[in-house]
C-alpha cells in the first residue's frame, strides 16, 4: 500500500496509532515512531518498536519468531514501495540477527524481492534459505516460480519435485507441477 497515491489522498490518521507510526517512519522521524509504537500493546506494536530500532541501526529487544514471520515481509514490502532504500538496507542488514530467531527469514525476503521484481536479489535470498533448511517445501515451491519466470523449466520442475517429496498433499505444487510438464512437452 501507498499512503500517498492519488487513491488515498484524503487519508487521515489518528494520533497515536499505528498508521501514525508507520507515516512517521516514512518521514524519517523514527523516534516520533518508536514512541507511539512503544504506547501501543499489540504484536504489530512490538514488531514496530524492533523495526524502529533496526531502522536506526541498534536492536534493543529482539522480534520474536511470530513477529518476524508475521510482519517482516508486510513491512519490507511498504518500505520498498515507498522507496525508503536506506531503510531497506538496514533491514537487509539485519537478516543475519533476524534468521537467527527465525530460520525463515530469507525466504520471507526473498519473496518480498520477487514480488517487487528484483529477481537477482530474490534468488540470493533463496539460496540463502536453502542453506538454512533445505527440506522447507514452500522454499522449493518459490524456486519453482523463480525458474518459471525465466523459462527454465528443468529446474523448475527439479525444485517443485523436492516440494511434493516434502509435502506430497500441497495442492499448489501439484497445480504447478503440471503446468511446468505442460510447458516440457
Amino acid at each position: 500500500m501507498f499512503f500517498f497515491s492519488d487513491e488515498n489522498s484524503s487519508l487521515a490518521f489518528k494520533p497515536g496509532s499505528l498508521e501514525h507510526a508507520y507515516l512517521a517512519i516514512l518521514n524519517d522521524d523514527l523516534l516520533s515512531a518508536k514512541k507511539v509504537f512503544c504506547s501501543l500493546s499489540s504484536p504489530r506494536a512490538r514488531w514496530g518498536k524492533a523495526l524502529t530500532d533496526i531502522l536506526s541501526g541498534y536492536i534493543e529487544e529482539y522480534p520474536s519468531y511470530f513477529e518476524i514471520r508475521n510482519f517482516l515481509e508486510i513491512d519490507l514490502d511498504f518500505l520498498l514501495k515507498n522507496e525508503k532504500i536506506d531503510y531497506v538496507e538496514q533491514v537487509l542488514g539485519s537478516l543475519n540477527i533476524l534468521s537467527e530467531i527465525n530460520n525463515e527469514t530469507y525466504k520471507y525476503v526473498a519473496r518480498v524481492m520477487y514480488e517487487n521484481k528484483l529477481y537477482k536479489v530474490s534468488r540470493e535470498y533463496l539460496d540463502k534459505s536453502k542453506s538454512l533448511f533445505y527440506k522447507d517445501p514452500e522454499l522449493h515451491f518459490m524456486y519453482a516460480k523463480y525458474y518459471m519466470n525465466f523459462g527454465n523449466y528443468k529446474d523448475a520442475e527439479f525444485h517443485i519435485d523436492e516440494c511434493i517429496k516434502i509435502l506430497p498433499d500441497y495442492y499448489p505444487a501439484k497445480l504447478l507441477k503440471q503446468e511446468i510438464l505442460s510447458q516440457l512437452m
